[in-house]
């Protein structure tokens, strides 16, 4: 995947001055910034959408930002839409990628304000990058540094949902083999997982709700590490409490990827967040009428130490890992 290191990714935005205007300026571990515009917060979140199934590209190049501002508890408002491919690029891919943009935003009620399209030489694939646009009052606003002492790491769906999911649609005979032609199909059909949108804005009601972080590039390693280091902690996660799907272990084995490469896993559309354990039960409730289920796998800590209970042995939680989910979609010769 094509995250920058920290390190660097901090050179990069040194350049950037102070506002007062803005409330989060561009930041390590936060995926939306947010800026004054009256008496209220504007939230603004841009993704790249490149490398996914090609029927769901405009569904996912929308979801994916405007889950990221949902995750801030503002509604997703607005939007401005990118599309770019190799020149020559049949009008066709951008007209259909266009429809299925404009059925996502309409299903958020997002209005597209603007965009552009164009094909470059420099470029081998199309690629999409949506800006997605949101407001919020300042008492209501949620980042992914407001963890406390003591929360509870929430999940709201299983590990690696969208590598199996879009396993299955662009291998499906590889898929077939390994799962069986019935959980293939059944798997191919949950692209929609992908999105957190509906219930990071339910989440966001719930007082006790603290910080929430979809699980994106990186999976779990990325969005836990940014989710403690946002919020100036540690964490304890407890291996067990994961929810792993029996599928994820297969492609696990058949792929022959580590725990740390799992854990890695891109994962996008799962919540990772902080809660108050007094908040749990209305978490579960709320999550069980949404048709998740709410899982509770680890512990923010006041010590910075970043843990992975595991068969009874405490480990150090991976600071980094790589996501597979590049090499594990690549075309099969």
């Amino acid at each position: 995947m094509g995250k920058l290191a920290a390190k660097d990714l901090q050179k990069m935005l040194n350049c950037i001055p102070p506002d007062p205007r803005v409330v989060v300026p561009p930041l390590i571990g936060y995926d939306s910034g947010v800026h004054k515009i009256g008496d209220q917060y504007l939230v603004v979140a841009a993704d790249p959408c490149t490398g996914v199934p090609e029927e769901w590209f405009g569904w996912l190049l929308v979801n994916y930002a405007a889950s990221d501002v949902a995750l801030s508890g503002a509604k997703p408002q607005f939007c401005t839409i990118t599309l770019m491919g190799p020149r020559p690029t049949d009008p066709a891919r951008f007209q259909k990628i266009m429809q299925q943009t404009c059925e996502a935003a309409n299903e958020h009620n997002i209005a597209i304000v603007r965009g552009h399209t164009g094909m470059y030489d420099s470029l081998k694939d199309i690629i999409g990058v949506c800006t997605v646009y949101g407001t919020v009052t300042p008492e209501q606003l949620l980042t992914s540094g407001g963890a406390k002492p003591g929360d509870l790491l929430l999940c709201t769906k299983p590990l690696g949902t969208e590598t199996v999911t879009n396993y299955c649609i662009t291998h499906p005979a590889s898929a077939q083999r390994l799962f069986g032609i019935e959980k293939q199909q059944t798997l191919a059909k949950q692209m929609k997982l992908q999105s957190c949108v509906k219930e990071a804005l339910a989440l966001a009601g719930i007082v006790g709700v603290h910080a929430m972080h979809d699980a994106t590039e990186g999976g779990f390693v990325s969005a836990i590490n940014e989710l403690a280091g946002a919020s100036k902690l540690g964490v304890n996660v407890c291996w067990e409490k994961i929810p792993i799907p029996p599928e994820v272990l297969t492609l696990q084995a058949h792929f022959n990827l580590s725990d740390e490469q799992l854990l890695a896993m891109s994962s996008t559309g799962t919540i990772l967040g902080a809660v108050t354990a007094t908040s749990k039960q209305k978490v579960e409730t709320l999550l069980q009428k949404l048709n998740l289920t709410a899982s509770f796998i680890g512990e923010f800590t006041e010590e910075k130490e970043k843990t992975l209970v595991k068969d009874g042995n405490t480990l150090a939680f991976p600071s980094q890992a790589d996501d597979p989910y590049t090499a594990m979609m690549a075309p099969t010769s």
